[in-house]
């Protein structure tokens, strides 16, 4: 080991390394200003929740502050656009430059691997199907997979029609690909009439050099990070991960290092900015790159956080859809949000400080509130005192 690094330290390296020492625009952000935040993420996680917004449009607004939807909704649309959707760290809207990264990843799903084993089965099961499928892709996409729906398997895998299931495995294959959406549905087409035609003509990797590439997007999203953290983010096998990580190590675009209290060695990138303080207001989606693994973010921040929408309401530690306050270097609160639209009302159904939280953790958490209701277009606060549990914010007002 080269050097150890404290934990501060290494926190403040994460987060310059997710772009929060990046001033926010002065104006309205621009594609150029969401160029920046994705060059710094390298993705942005898709999920389909609502609660507050969905968690895809959640990184930009906590780094850029409020920034036009469309910033995003255009960027996923028509010939020109740069991004693209696939498999990542779970789906996610990623660069199209890494179209060809993911090639492999796509290859090894036609063949039945790299995708859940469930559909995999399916696929083997149904290969004529999907061929139809496929066929009317070509000849009517971009087209949903409601279009289509037919006979529902026995019970239904995750309840999906047949047409859902080929459609899905086109997907994963990338045979077909993500045209545009409407609300959240899919319309899908081929990529060769929905990705740029200078994207589709790159070279595409070995799967060697397609992982080692990935590795070197992960360690700058990253700045400073365990294997398991690097490997993570692309949700590569340990397999996939073999021998790439000494190579970066060897060509000296990863540094080992120790982190204070971590118990595995660590990857410094050779490119991480190590600031002297982080000046960080936001709130995080559950999906932020920052949060989105759990173990990384209680080594970081000894923040524990887990997602609880799936958990029944009487057996809820903290709520239904709960975002971490980030301020400074710290995560020093958690609130449970919810964004009524037919009231145009902001719901903080509970907000509670972690036990290191600064005296000026409510009020900086109400200006973030404020902003977050104008950025939602709604028209007001309504705040639920919290129950007594740690420190409770029940102290917030907001006028």
């Amino acid at each position: 080991m080269k050097e150890k690094i404290s934990l501060a330290m290494a926190r403040r390296i994460a987060l310059a390394a997710q772009g929060f020492t990046d001033p926010r625009p002065a104006g309205t952000p621009d594609r150029r200003h969401f160029a920046r935040v994705l060059s710094r993420t390298g993705l942005l996680q898709i999920d389909s929740v609502s609660a507050v917004v969905r968690a895809h449009y959640m990184p930009l607004y906590s780094r850029l502050g409020p920034y036009p939807f469309a910033l995003l909704d255009n960027a996923a649309v028509t010939r020109k656009r740069t991004v693209f959707e696939y498999w990542a760290h779970e789906a996610s809207f990623l660069p199209v430059e890494t179209y060809p990264l993911m090639r492999w990843r796509m290859q090894r799903a036609e063949r039945g691997d790299e995708m859940y084993l469930g559909l995999a089965k399916w696929g083997r099961e149904h290969a004529a199907y999907i061929e139809e499928i496929y066929r009317e892709v070509a000849e009517r996409g971009p087209i949903a997979a409601s279009a289509l729906e037919g006979q529902k398997g026995s019970g239904g895998w995750w309840g999906w029609s047949h047409a859902k299931h080929a459609f899905e495995w086109l997907f994963w294959a990338g045979r077909i690909t993500t045209a545009h959406r409407r609300g959240f549905e899919r319309f899908y087409d081929l990529p060769e009439r929905v990705l740029p035609q200078a994207i589709l003509d790159l070279p595409v990797p070995s799967a060697e050099d397609a992982h080692r590439e990935l590795l070197r997007i992960s360690a700058r999203a990253h700045g400073v990070a365990t294997a398991s953290d690097l490997r993570d983010y692309f949700r590569l096998s340990p397999a996939d991960m073999k021998g790439r990580l000494e190579e970066l190590v060897e060509t000296g675009e990863l540094v080992p290092v120790r982190v204070e209290d971590w118990n595995k060695p660590a990857y410094l990138h050779k490119e991480a900015r190590i600031p002297r303080r982080i000046n960080a207001r936001a709130l995080l989606a559950p999906f932020d790159p920052v949060v989105f693994e759990r173990s990384r973010t209680e080594r970081l921040f000894d923040f524990h956080y887990r997602i609880e929408i799936y958990t029944p309401a009487e057996k809820r530690q903290y709520g239904y859809y709960v975002l971490p306050f980030l301020l400074g270097d710290r995560i020093v609160a958690r609130v449970d949000l919810k964004a009524d639209r037919p009231a145009g009302v902001l719901r903080v159904h509970a907000a509670y400080a972690e036990p290191s939280a600064p005296p000026e953790t409510a009020t900086q958490l109400v200006q973030e509130l404020t902003q977050m209701q104008g950025w939602l277009g709604l028209e007001r606060i309504e705040i639920t005192p919290a129950g007594d549990l740690g420190q409770p914010l029940a102290d917030i007002a907001v006028s």
